[in-house]
């Protein structure tokens, strides 16, 4: 039997198949037909969309947590490099001096 090969297909290309799904102008078999994918898929990012779109007008405020805590997280890695360095240049300089 042969491998299949998926396909990757952008946010983009996902994102103006579910708006038309979502005009509902269409059948989904119709859309699916039309862009070669599943109905299945198409159905899902209809309701993914329906579910983000929320999301966008919440002032932003989702994202900027979300920024923030890898912000901190990031700032705690560091720190932590910083200690070990700072601990081993200590060591070093008392096994020279």
């Amino acid at each position: 039997m042969g491998k299949t090969i998926r396909r990757k297909l952008s946010p983009a290309f996902k994102a103006k198949v579910a708006v038309e799904a979502l005009r509902e102008q269409k059948t989904i078999p119709q859309i699916a037909s039309q862009h070669g994918v599943h109905t299945s898929q198409v159905q899902k990012w209809k309701k993914d969309l329906k579910d983000g779109i929320p999301e966008i007008f919440a002032n932003g405020k989702g994202r900027k947590e979300s920024d923030k805590d890898e912000l901190i997280e990031e700032l705690y890695k560091q720190i932590g490099k910083l200690q070990v360095e700072l601990d081993w240049i200590k060591k070093s300089t008392d096994y020279f001096g």
